[in-house]
């Protein structure tokens, strides 16, 4: 991101404490320290005090709190504003953007509690301006598109930009090579195109001239997840109320979590279903998607019920 020029947040990288500390009180809390490797996910310390990022620099690099991984860190700004998830698909040299989106990440209401996989998503998002979204595509996506062909090594599928926004400009969060999830869900349900000849376009490399197209409708998917997620969750519990839910227009159930025993469907993950609804705005899409979940239920499930308030609020 450095070398292309894509906005991201300032940052530095680090294998001794003593430079990283430095840094540290040099840039300022809050700040974020990483273990530069795999950590199952976990190995993101958002430090509140200097104090406490000194002590996970600490900890990653002579406590050997992630193993290999946290053998160098990667300190970076803390970056704040509203954050929106942009979608394109490339052939490795044309890019076309998928409507915009917005996750909730944290598990409770008011976006409180720990960071989850998401619990429920919207599109469209309406803190992605037309000018937001001329800036995703020109200063991120593209970008890392033509970064990628010019290191030899060209991207072909969807490229997922988790961004944030403030004041007008964008940064950065995280790049996916994958369609993110739930956003997926309300981007499938609005896409009027039909995705798989484009999908085979990307993997004949050749996507000039091609468009797609979107309803107008606004879409929420609302995640159904597990007693106790994202911690230690059950499995094993019937699901009622499914096929009732998908009864009611314009209603899908995506299934994440779960799996059949018996001619029933039970629970077999964290994240369990993605009820997502078509609205003709976004109230009307998630009155509908609520009067889904209404209709399901097992032991303990849980769930938000402030999807899309955020798009209501703009």
């Amino acid at each position: 991101m450095k070398k292309y020029n894509i906005p991201t947040a300032a940052y530095g990288v680090f294998t001794d404490v003593p430079s990283a500390e430095a840094f540290i009180r040099q840039t300022g809390a809050p700040i974020v320290v990483k273990a530069d490797g795999l950590a199952a996910g976990k190995g993101v310390i958002i430090a509140q005090t200097e104090a406490e990022a000194v002590a996970a620099v600490q900890e990653m690099l002579s406590g050997n709190a992630f193993g290999e991984a946290g053998s160098r860190v990667v300190i970076e700004e803390f970056l704040t504003g509203e954050e929106a998830s942009f979608l394109a698909i490339t052939d490795g040299k044309n890019v076309i953007p998928l409507a915009s989106a917005q996750d909730h990440k944290a598990i409770f209401d008011g976006d409180k509690g720990p960071n989850t996989g998401g619990m429920g998503a919207y599109s469209p998002a309406p803190v992605v301006t037309p000018e937001i979204h001329r800036k995703a595509m020109e200063q991120v996506v593209q970008r890392a598109v033509d970064g990628m062909a010019a290191e030899g090594c060209p991207y072909q599928g969807i490229l997922y930009a988790g961004l944030m926004v403030k004041d007008g400009e964008v940064k950065t969060l995280e790049f996916n090579a994958r369609f993110g999830d739930p956003e997926c869900q309300p981007l499938l349900m609005r896409m009027k195109s039909d995705l798989v000849p484009l999908l085979l376009a990307v993997a004949e490399g050749d996507l000039s001239g091609r468009q797609i197209e979107w309803h107008d409708q606004a879409a929420i998917c609302v995640v159904l997840a597990a007693e106790g997620y994202p911690g230690d969750y059950p499995k094993g519990d019937a699901i009622t109320g499914i096929e009732a839910a998908e009864t009611l227009e314009q209603v899908k159930v995506f299934h994440a979590g779960t799996a059949e025993k018996d001619g029933a469907v039970i629970t077999a993950g964290g994240r369990v279903l993605g009820v997502t609804a078509l609205g003709e705005e976004v109230a009307a899409a998630i009155a509908q998607a609520y009067r889904a979940v209404d209709r399901i239920s097992w032991r303990g499930m849980q769930y938000r019920s402030d999807i899309g308030r955020k798009a209501l609020n703009r």
